[in-house]
């Protein structure tokens, strides 16, 4: 730890941030409706189930976020725009709701099925910082820091991680564990990132190592 003249502790290794009990894991989307849109997503489900087998191991807080369509009544002038983007429709009267709350699309993969004692946000936007009770949460139990796996990088975990910063957490992004529709769009995420600083970059091997450093 470094500490401040304040007494302010500000830790210098990816162990000390990986403490279970000032740290949550965030699995980010990893819906069986997004995750079939995902190439390599086995690769991802398989890499965020390591990352998720080592934070239960060790006792740290989960979450899931999910991304949710309202019903057409409640989709607004961004949802619709939104949604007429990525389904490539000229009309938002041909919009289809992707993602309602008991579709089998919007759930998570079997192989990473929520337990009874994690928590699942569900979100309208790209950051699970926006519509979603997770920063509250997190405060509420004393965590500082949230790690990142899921899909897509170049979606909705950068501008998640950049908001953790600016909610006065600290991220540590699982790269490996992340998956990404557009190789470019995510290497322009991960770059953005790096350039900035304010996130701890690592991988699967790193974080699982992390956790055991501190058992």
């Amino acid at each position: 730890m470094i500490r401040s003249s304040e007494g302010m502790e500000i830790p210098t290794s990816l162990a000390e941030w990986c403490n279970p009990r000032r740290m949550a894991l965030v699995v980010y989307d990893m819906q069986v409706g997004i995750c079939r849109q995902i190439a390599g997503a086995a690769d991802i489900v398989e890499a965020t189930g390591s990352v998720l087998e080592a934070a239960r191991s060790a006792g740290m807080r989960v979450a899931f976020t999910r991304h949710l369509s309202l019903p057409r009544k409640w989709m607004g002038a961004t949802q619709l725009r939104t949604a007429m983007a990525w389904q490539r429709r000229d009309s938002p009267d041909t919009v289809e709701p992707w993602f309602p709350r008991d579709a089998e699309a919007t759930a998570i993969v079997p192989e990473l099925a929520p337990r009874a004692e994690e928590a699942v946000f569900d979100k309208l936007t790209m950051s699970a910082f926006d519509s979603t009770a997770l920063s509250f949460a997190l405060r509420d139990c004393g965590v500082r820091a949230v790690a990142l796996a899921g899909v897509a990088m170049e979606i909705g975990i950068e501008p998640t991680v950049r908001q953790a910063t600016d909610n006065g957490f600290v991220a540590v992004v699982i790269e490996d564990a992340c998956g990404f529709g557009n190789r470019q769009a995510r290497d322009r995420s991960m770059a953005t990132l790096g350039f900035l600083g304010e996130a701890v970059i690592t991988d699967v091997e790193g974080f699982r190592g992390a956790l055991a450093a501190r058992s």
